[in-house]
C-alpha cells in the first residue's frame, strides 16, 4: 500500500513538473511572439486615448474597460481560432497575410506624417457629455472596430513567432499574448487618461502643488510624444514585415542591401548599433511604400473628397458646459 502510494505520488509530482514546464515554454513562447508585435503594442496605447476624449471624468474609466472587453473578444472569439486553423492547414497564406498587415501599417504611419505635414487638421468637436448617451455607445463601437484591425496585426506577428511549435502550444501562446498584451495596453491607457486627475489632486495639497501642476502641463506634451513614437513603430513595423516578407516570397535585393549594412554596422559597432540600422531602413522602406499608398488613395475619387473635407472643415460650435473640472479628458490638447 505504501509503495502504491509513493509511486502514485511520484506519478503526481512528475505530471506536476510536466505542466510546469509546458506553463514555462508557453510564457517563454509568449514572450517569443509578443516582441515582434511591440510597434502595434506602441501605436495601440497612442491611438486609444482618443476615445475617451470629452468624456466626463467618471465616464473615462467605465470607457476604456468596455473597449478592454471588446478587445479580448476580438483576439479571443474572432482573430485566434481564425489564424490557428489558418496556420495549421494553410501556413502558406500567413506570409502574405504578414505583408497585408504591414502594408497598412505603414499605410497609417505615412499618411499621419503627410497629413501633418501638410497642416490639415480636424475641426474641434462637442464634447462627449453635449452629445448624449449614445455618443458613448457609438466611441465604443469605433474603438473596438480599430482594435480589431490592430490586434489581428499583433496575433499575426505573434503567431509568426511561434509557427514552429505544436497547435496546444501555439493557442496556449497566443492566448498568453492575447490576455498580456490586451491588459498592457489598456492599463496604459488609462494610467495617460486619468494622469491629469491625479496631478489636480495632488495640486490641492501645499505638500505637493508643484508636482500636480507639474503632470498636468506635462501630459499634453506626453500625448504628442506617444503620438510620434506610435507612427514611428508602425512604420518601423510595418516596413520590417514587408522587407522580410518580399525575402520570404524570392525577392531578396532590398533585404540584401539592408542586412549587409546591418552586419557592417553590427561589426564595427556592436549588435545594437546594427539593430538601429535595420531599424532605420526598415522604417524608410515603410514609408515609401507607404507614401505611395497615401497617393494611390488620393487619386480615388473617395480619397479627394476625404482629403477635400479635412482640408476645409466645418466650425463646430461647442456648447458651454459649467464645469469645475478641467482635467480629465476634456481638457486635453493635442
Amino acid at each position: 500500500m505504501a509503495g502504491g502510494l509513493a509511486a502514485l505520488l511520484d506519478d503526481i509530482a512528475a505530471i506536476a513538473r510536466a505542466a510546469a514546464a509546458s506553463v514555462d515554454d508557453i510564457a517563454a513562447a509568449a514572450g517569443k511572439a509578443s516582441t515582434k508585435a511591440v510597434g502595434v503594442v506602441v501605436d495601440d496605447a497612442a491611438v486609444t486615448p482618443q476615445y475617451v476624449d470629452g468624456f466626463s471624468p467618471d465616464r473615462e474609466l467605465p470607457v476604456i474597460w468596455k473597449i478592454a472587453k471588446g478587445s479580448i473578444i476580438n483576439k479571443l472569439v474572432f482573430i485566434l481560432p481564425a489564424i490557428l486553423l489558418l496556420s495549421q492547414f494553410a501556413g502558406w497564406a500567413l506570409t502574405p497575410l504578414l505583408m497585408l498587415g504591414g502594408l497598412y501599417l505603414s499605410y497609417e504611419g505615412a499618411h499621419k506624417i503627410w497629413e501633418s505635414l501638410s497642416g490639415h487638421s480636424k475641426a474641434k468637436e462637442a464634447p462627449a457629455l453635449v452629445k448624449g448617451a449614445d455618443h458613448e455607445k457609438n466611441m465604443v463601437k469605433g474603438a473596438i472596430t480599430t482594435d480589431f484591425i490592430l490586434s489581428a496585426e499583433i496575433m499575426v506577428i505573434s503567431l509568426n513567432e511561434v509557427t514552429d511549435l505544436g497547435f496546444w502550444m501555439r493557442a496556449g501562446a497566443l492566448v498568453v499574448v492575447a490576455l498580456g498584451i490586451t491588459a498592457l495596453v489598456y492599463g496604459v491607457v488609462a494610467v495617460i487618461v486619468k494622469m491629469d486627475d491625479v496631478g489636480l489632486k495632488l495640486a490641492e495639497k501645499p505638500s505637493t502643488q508643484n508636482l500636480g501642476q507639474g503632470l498636468v502641463k506635462a501630459m499634453p506634451a506626453v500625448l504628442k510624444v506617444l503620438s510620434v513614437v506610435g507612427t514611428a513603430a508602425m512604420l518601423w513595423v510595418g516596413g520590417h514585415i514587408l522587407l522580410v516578407g518580399m525575402y520570404d516570397l524570392g525577392f531578396s535585393p532590398i533585404y540584401d542591401f539592408v542586412h549587409g549594412l546591418e552586419v557592417a554596422a553590427a561589426g564595427a559597432a556592436g549588435g545594437f548599433v546594427g539593430w538601429l540600422v535595420n531599424t532605420f531602413f526598415s522604417a524608410i522602406l515603410g514609408f515609401v511604400i507607404g507614401s505611395i499608398g497615401v497617393g494611390i488613395m488620393h487619386l480615388m475619387p473617395f480619397g479627394k473628397k476625404h482629403d477635400e473635407g479635412e482640408a476645409h472643415p466645418k466650425a463646430v460650435e461647442v456648447p458651454v458646459v459649467p464645469s469645475t473640472h478641467t482635467g480629465g479628458a476634456a481638457g486635453r490638447e493635442a
